[in-house]
């Protein structure tokens, strides 16, 4: 039964310096409420409109440099097959000659 009223007496207690505390508090104008919603409002969409901005140019250097990329890797992997192709003709010349010249000897 004590410790019913020891919980009791801890609400009322709390309560009553919860309301306390309220009155302490400096609410705002209606006025300064809708000034203060306004500039939030306001710059949440001047940083989404920049995030916007920011992501779309990213996104369009992100695109361009893989396209160059692509472009450099197909430039590269053609030179290496003409090399590769001129090798292996050399290589079939040189023993198409080899070989010419062990059946006339």
């Amino acid at each position: 039964m004590p410790k019913d009223n020891k919980v009791k007496k801890e609400k009322k207690h709390f309560f009553k310096d919860f309301k306390a505390e309220l009155k302490k508090v400096i609410w705002p104008t209606p006025k300064q409420l809708v000034n203060n919603t306004v500039a939030v409002i306001v710059i949440v969409l001047i940083i989404a409109v920049i995030v916007f901005v920011l992501d779309f140019a990213f996104e369009k250097m992100n695109t361009y440099g893989i396209n160059k990329l692509k472009s450099i890797v197909e430039t590269t992997n053609s030179v290496e097959n003409n090399v590769n192709n001129e090798t292996n003709t050399n290589t079939v010349e040189t023993n198409a000659e080899a070989t010419n010249t062990d059946i006339t000897e």
